[in-house]
């Protein structure tokens, strides 16, 4: 069956995104979007998974917990769970590799901490838009190993790209799917990711998916990336992306 699906949603914990992006305010734009399945994703850690996985079960949307990582290389990476508590255990390894930087609001903006019915709980001091430190492959392991699902972000992109930053997306790390960020304008999404692979042949053989990277409510997806899974389930997700 075909579920619609944006993978990559940045919630008001990371410095970077609006305020507004709320536990609830995330959700009910999802589904007013017509979406069925998000992952919440914020830098470097899952400190508001809980409240909008429980947003989502009481309104009917599935919520993947997951992280977007940026490793000592500074590349990003997609991570997904099967569940909040390895998406936890995940997050805790994650934290104890940040560097001891406070998060300076003025400059970066606020990390929001979260409830389901969209309380301020608190706010991470430490900054979490930088780099931690675990490299790429170290990082990859510990997803694994926590049962989780790697994806390289915004691969076609200048920074943050594991593209960009080594040369090439080893086939040793075992990737399924490429995160592909398309430009504005006319041109179809199908259109630039054939130009970009005629730029990169040895991409081929990936399989590319396209997710918001969404920090303001209105970047969310529309009904635009579709999976095509046997059931509704987070374990299917996570098969079908690895």
């Amino acid at each position: 069956m075909k579920y619609w699906v944006d993978l990559h949603i940045h919630s008001c914990l990371s410095p970077c995104a609006e305020n507004d992006m709320t536990p609830n305010n995330i959700v009910n734009m999802a589904l007013i979007k017509g979406l069925d399945i998000i992952a919440v994703t914020d830098h470097n850690s899952v400190g508001n998974v809980r409240a909008v996985t429980e947003v989502g079960v009481r309104s009917g949307l599935m919520v993947v917990p997951g992280m977007e990582i940026c490793t000592s290389e500074e590349i990003h990476l997609v991570c997904l769970f099967p569940d909040y508590e390895n998406a936890m255990s995940f997050g805790k390894q994650v934290y104890d590799n940040l560097p001891q930087v406070t998060n300076r609001e003025d400059i970066f903006g606020p990390q929001i901490l979260m409830d389901a019915q969209d309380n301020e709980t608190g706010r991470e001091t430490r900054l979490l838009s930088g780099a931690c430190n675990l490299d790429i492959e170290t990082a990859i392991n510990l997803v694994r190993s926590f049962n989780g699902v790697v994806i390289p972000s915004h691969v076609n992109r200048q920074s943050y790209s594991i593209l960009n930053t080594l040369g090439s997306v080893p086939p040793e790390y075992g990737f399924k799917y490429l995160e592909f960020s398309p430009h504005r304008g006319t041109v179809p999404l199908s259109a630039q990711i054939e130009e970009f692979i005629q730029n990169y042949p040895e991409l081929g053989s990936y399989n590319f998916i396209h997710s918001s990277d969404a920090h303001f409510l209105g970047d969310i997806l529309e009904q635009e990336v579709a999976l095509d899974l046997p059931d509704k389930s987070v374990q299917s997700l996570l098969a079908a992306l690895s």
